[in-house]
């Protein structure tokens, strides 16, 4: 029984232990079934996603890419396939929790700036003062850099975050109003709700893609 509208996001199922996290690993016991039949569908569609991606994220990076686009389009996979699991009735959507995307995006934003700093350190003090900078607003320039820098991986935690609390909410409510309405209106919630659900699936691949492509955007500098 759903005591509010944001329980359904409650990652507890008992006092002691939960077993919703498991919901994230789902796919890993499904997705080697591909691997016996080749080629399939799944295959083909798989390794050309791969491919786009690749090409893709190598251009962002330039020369320096080597190893990082397939840990990129790893990332990628990982957060849309979690994405559209949450999608399913009753399967917990572990992408609308900060503990899910800021485990991502905090590791990648430590390692960057420990390999930034400790092999490029010049260039990581230079890009603080952008080109043609005046010289009184150079220590302002540099607070602001500073600042913008240390919130990256809180930008990218929220906005996965957010915009998958966002969907579910609104399916949820329309969910729980659909009991205490007329026919008429409950066909309108109907179509409404499969035209959210189309919504949110093409929202779970953007958001996914978004993450991958600013995390590329971002290593890129200090590559």
């Amino acid at each position: 029984m759903m005591t509010n509208l944001f329980s359904t996001f409650d990652p507890a199922t008992s006092m002691n232990y939960s077993m919703n996290w498991l919901s994230t690993m789902i796919m890993l016991m499904v997705m080697p079934y591909s691997f016996w039949t080749t080629p399939n569908w799944t295959m083909i569609m798989y390794n050309n996603v791969n491919k786009t991606l690749h090409k893709e994220f190598k251009l962002l990076m330039g020369k320096n890419s080597e190893g990082m686009t397939l840990m990129m389009i790893s990332l990628f996979m990982f957060i849309m396939v979690n994405n559209s699991m949450g999608l399913m009735p009753y399967i917990f959507t572990s992408s609308s929790h900060l503990v899910f995307s800021l485990s991502m995006a905090m590791p990648l934003w430590v390692s960057m700036m420990m390999f930034g700093w400790v092999n490029k350190t010049n260039y990581m003090f230079a890009h603080l003062v952008p080109n043609g900078t005046p010289m009184i607003l150079m220590p302002f320039m540099v607070m602001i850099e500073t600042i913008s820098n240390m919130i990256r991986p809180g930008s990218l935690a929220v906005r996965l975050t957010a915009n998958m609390i966002a969907g579910h909410l609104l399916m949820s409510l329309l969910g729980n109003k659909s009991t205490e309405t007329t026919n008429m209106m409950l066909t309108f919630i109907m179509v409404l709700q499969v035209v959210l659900m189309m919504f949110e699936s093409a929202v779970a691949i953007i958001q996914a893609y978004v993450f991958s492509v600013l995390s590329t955007l971002y290593s890129s500098e200090v590559m």
